[in-house]
Order: structure tokens, then C-alpha cells, then sequence
């Protein structure tokens, strides 16, 4: 953290916990930190301070605040005014293992055309469709961070080949290749999958458009990045088209939808209500210690967010 020492931000800040944190949680920090945090009260702080919460409530996006780590994986709401200098840690925990095992699922679903099956139970109709094998098909997952790289690995093991879409690509694990926007433009007529892992930042939003949702042909589209990475009407008119033959979104540009959201009626859509990668308290505490444990040692930690790029 530019111009305060590790050892200042650690042991001279005050310790604030968000009021919906558990106990449990709450006693965890205590241990990390050596000393119990206050449940944030609405009042500002007179001294600098480090925060722990689901979001960083307005008043305290002041000065004095040193660090504040997320519960949350997610940071564009947090980033919107976020204090100048001051640090952001996220939380992961086994995101990464339950998003790549959501998106297994789903494609395995797909393959097995487990959603006609549903259809035809309802309407108890008997007709047999063979199942499709899924080694050898091509997945493109783009985002290859700790949760797309994640992804790609799962997929891996069961045969899907795997490109891996980043800005500046580089040889990755979970990755048979890798591919930039632009290249990987050129593979997505090829595509069985195409799995949206991106975070929301200025150049991802609406990332997944008319054109991009166009050039599909016939591809599942699976969002578990960000809502506002893809425009839902542009995606409601490939699946009109059949340019894109089934859509799963975890998550929407606005959440929670109401039952009035236009996303609720999109053909051959599943909502699933952001649960793809819940976090849960042990993921909190867990990741919390790993940032106060890189921090004491002088470190940047892995889970820092580079503000400036918005991940």
C-alpha cells in the first residue's frame, strides 16, 4: 500500500467488521488480528481504519481508510469512489471449485439433453435422444483468472478441448490454448460452449453483443462473470435467431430480478440467481488470514485487487 508501512496499516488501524458478519466470524478475526473488531456503527472513525464487509459503506470511502476486504469476489461496486491509496483484498475461498463445477454441470446437462428430458417428462411424452459425448468438443472460457483457469481444468477432465480468452493471453494451466478477444472471435462459429468469466470493468461492459452472439452457431452460452459483461437483448435476439441455442445466466446487469424482468422470459434460459459461487464465512476467515499473514510478511497479497484495472 503505497506510503504506509505494513506494519502501521496492521497494528495502528482500527478494526471495523460489517454488522451482518456473524460471531463466528467476528471471533476469527479477533484471532487474526489480535484484538475484536467493532461492528461498524454508521459513524466515521477518527482514526485510520481497515474494514471487513459485504460492501464499503459510503462514509467510510474516506482518507482514513487503510484497507478494506471484501467478502465478496466481485469489486465493481466497491471500486465506484473507492478512497485513493487505500488497499482491496477480495474473498475467493473455493469459488473458483464450485463455479467449475456449476459450469461442468450445465454443459454435462446440455449434452445429455437434460432439459428436453424434463420437457418431455412433463409432458409425458416417450422419445428417445441419444446423448452427446463431450470429449474433443471445443469450450471457449473467457476470463483466465483463478476462476476461468478453474474451469478450463474441470472441463479438461472430461475430454472438452479448452481456449482460455484473455487480454494479454499467456500458456496457462487448464488450457489446451489461449486466445485473445480478437482470436478467439474467429473460433466461436466452432464453439460447442462459450463460458463468460469475465469481470466487469470499462472494457468488458457489454462485452458479449450483437456481434459476438452473431457469429455463434448454435453455442450454449453459460454467464458466470458479471451481468453487465453481456447485453440480455442483444443475447434474447441470437436465441430468437438460434445463433446461440441456450443461455444459463447465474447473474443479470440488475439483481435481484423482479418476476417482470424481461431475463425471466428469454427462450431456453435458466436464471439461477447468482448461486453459482456463493461465499461462506469459512471463506471469509480463511481469506482474511491469508491478506493479514502476506501483509505482516511485507507482501502484496494474491488476493489484492489492482484498482486501477478494476480485478
Amino acid at each position: 500500500m503505497p506510503g504506509v508501512p505494513y506494519d502501521e496499516l496492521l497494528n495502528d488501524a482500527e478494526l471495523i467488521a460489517d454488522p451482518t458478519l456473524g460471531d463466528k466470524v467476528l471471533d476469527a478475526l479477533a484471532d487474526t488480528a489480535g484484538r475484536r473488531p467493532a461492528r461498524h456503527s454508521g459513524a466515521v472513525p477518527a482514526r485510520p481504519y481497515i474494514y471487513v464487509g459485504n460492501g464499503l459503506p459510503a462514509e467510510l470511502r474516506t482518507p482514513r481508510l487503510r484497507w478494506f476486504h471484501s467478502s465478496f469476489a466481485g469489486n465493481d461496486a466497491v471500486l465506484r469512489d473507492f478512497p485513493a491509496g487505500a488497499l482491496l483484498t477480495r474473498t475467493v475461498g473455493r469459488m473458483n471449485e464450485r463455479i467449475a463445477q456449476y459450469v461442468l454441470g450445465w454443459l454435462l446437462a446440455d449434452a445429455q439433453y437434460v432439459p428436453e428430458y424434463l420437457a418431455r417428462h412433463a409432458a409425458a411424452e416417450w422419445h428417445c435422444v441419444p446423448g452427446d459425448l463431450v470429449a474433443g468438443r471445443l469450450a471457449l472460457v473467457y476470463g483466465t483468472g483463478r476462476i476461468g483457469a478453474a474451469v478450463g481444468a474441470l472441463l479438461q477432465r472430461v475430454g472438452i478441448r479448452t481456449v482460455g480468452v484473455a487480454r494479454r493471453p499467456r500458456p496457462t494451466a487448464g488450457f489446451d490454448d489461449t486466445a485473445t478477444a480478437q482470436e478467439a472471435d474467429a473460433l466461436l462459429p466452432r464453439a460447442a460452449w462459450v463460458v463468460n468469466v469475465l469481470p466487469l470493468t470499462p472494457a468488458t461492459a457489454g462485452f458479449f453483443a450483437s456481434d459476438r452472439f452473431s457469429a455463434m452457431r448454435g453455442a450454449l452460452f453459460v454467464n458466470v462473470g458479471r451481468g453487465a459483461t453481456a447485453d440480455t437483448s442483444a443475447l434474447a435476439s441470437a436465441l430468437h435467431a438460434g445463433t446461440v441455442r441456450r443461455a444459463i445466466l447465474d447473474v443479470l446487469p440488475a439483481e435481484p430480478a423482479p418476476p417482470d424482468a424481461p431475463a425471466w422470459h428469454l427462450p431456453h434460459t435458466v436464471l439461477t440467481s447468482h448461486s453459482a459461487g456463493v461465499t461462506t464465512p469459512e471463506d471469509v476467515i480463511q481469506d482474511f488470514a491469508a491478506c493479514w499473514s502476506a501483509l505482516r510478511s511485507g507482501r502484496r497479497p494474491e488476493l489484492a485487487v489492482d484498482v486501477g484495472r478494476g480485478y
